[in-house]
């Protein structure tokens, strides 16, 4: 089991590695020459566009969140 002190990275990682893999995937649809009767060039350009963005995003969801939840506790105080 993964100790709760790591929770923050391990959300961050999960979070990253989920949205990266669905922009990556709906990105790589459009840019691809694959048909629903065959998604194999589809798969290919995906992965390749997943595991270049990975890397990029999980630092970003490190650095971005502290200011994403600043500027949420700003935007719902009452003012």
């Amino acid at each position: 089991m993964i100790p709760p002190r790591f929770a923050g990275l391990l959300f961050a990682l999960i979070l990253s590695g989920l949205m990266s893999a669905l922009v990556a995937g709906i990105a790589s649809w459009g840019a691809s020459a694959a048909t629903l009767q065959d998604p194999w060039p589809w798969l290919a350009a995906w992965r390749r566009a997943w595991l270049h963005a990975w890397p990029v995003a999980f630092p970003a969801v490190l650095l971005m969140a502290p200011l994403t939840r600043r500027l949420v506790a700003w935007l719902t105080t009452p003012r």
